[in-house]
């Protein structure tokens, strides 16, 4: 469980095919965290687990990403380089000042504009089975990104979020472009309200039992 308040910037040292995906490795900067083998780590909002020790990489973070998550992630963007918000799981004393947060990306969207002007608004563009869990003033998680949905377009099947300052300058939102892929998590309080009353709110349904 995470909060999609970002702790710190990361940038991918290195990305190494192997038999069960990728191991992708990544140097933190300027964070004082330094997790243990099996720890969870939010990547762009993507739990992923660290697999091996810090101690023996030079402080270094070291993921295995397997097929299933490179397919449904917008990870398989990354190259050398590339920047990362990066966020460790949360405990029960973690002061919730953003969302409930999983780590368990719905899907890949696409940044269709900024604009700049009055304010910093992104409008993006999520797989077209996510739009039904977009709330305005809702939750919605980008990149690992806690934020608000400033303004939801269920017609043209998009949304915008009004990004702060620090947002801009604490996380990899700040240089994205439009065509940037990015990974969406929905509010999970949402998501399950549209999956009960999809699946399960017919009066008519006799119960099981």
């Amino acid at each position: 469980m995470f909060t999609g308040l970002v702790q710190a910037l990361g940038v991918i040292a290195e990305i190494i095919p192997t038999t069960v995906g990728w191991r992708l490795t990544i140097s933190p900067r300027g964070w004082d965290h330094t997790p243990v083998l099996g720890d969870s780590i939010s990547v762009n909002g993507c739990c992923l687990t660290i697999a091996a020790d810090p101690s023996t990489l030079g402080g270094k973070f070291a993921f295995d990403v397997i097929p299933e998550t490179l397919r449904m992630t917008a990870l398989g963007s990354l190259v050398p380089g590339s920047a990362v918000n990066l966020e460790h799981s949360a405990t029960p004393t973690t002061l919730m000042g953003g969302h409930m947060v999983q780590g368990h990306v719905d899907g890949i969207g696409v940044i269709e504009s900024i604009e700049t002007v009055g304010e910093w608004r992104v409008r993006i563009r999520p797989p077209t089975a996510l739009m039904e869990m977009m709330v305005p003033k809702g939750s919605v998680c980008v990149d690992g990104v806690s934020l608000t949905l400033a303004s939801v377009d269920p017609a043209g099947g998009t949304f915008e979020v009004a990004l702060i300052p620090t947002t801009l300058a604490k996380t990899n939102l700040g240089p994205a472009k439009p065509g940037d892929r990015c990974n969406i998590e929905t509010d999970m309080i949402a998501r399950t309200v549209v999956h009960w009353m999809k699946h399960y709110s017919d009066p008519g349904r006799t119960t099981p039992g």
